[in-house]
């Protein structure tokens, strides 16, 4: 079996903080879908190196059309209309109920528990997306 992909793996560094998190969360909502790992790693580099959609303001405004062809430009194509729209209605949901933030999402949360579960309430992430997200976010949160 393939080791797992790390934040590492694709320079990001959680430690960093808010940018970095979000960088991660992007990056498991690609990897904890029914793809390849090297393309969803690819998709990432598109969208957050390529494109410099590396902030939820910055990637919710993107068109859906403008991020369905960054999808297929790293070849994200099984998933990538459903995908470029569940990525731009978590970057609304997270500008508007979370200040663009997921330290504030962490902040109104209790517990672990009820992190997870705000995490999970985002179109698209389920609970592989929540698994990969916390290995890596748990070192800062937790």
């Amino acid at each position: 079996m393939a080791r797992e992909i790390s934040a590492e793996d694709l320079g990001i560094d959680v430690e960093k903080g808010e940018g970095e998190l979000f960088k991660w969360f992007v990056a498991s909502f690609l990897f904890g879908k029914r793809i390849q790992r090297d393309i969803a790693a690819e998709a990432y580099r598109v969208i957050v190196d390529k494109h410099r959609r590396d902030t939820p303001r910055k990637l919710g405004h993107c068109s859906w059309r403008e991020l369905v062809n960054m999808l297929g430009e790293a070849r994200y194509v099984r998933y990538d209309e459903s995908t470029a729209e569940r990525l731009l209605k978590l970057c609304d949901t997270l500008n508007r109920e979370y200040d663009g933030k997921l330290g504030t999402l962490r902040e109104q949360s209790a517990n672990r528990e009820e992190l997870e579960k705000r995490l999970a309430a985002f179109e698209g992430v389920g609970p592989k997306t929540v698994e990969i997200f916390m290995r890596e976010a748990e070192k800062v949160w937790f």
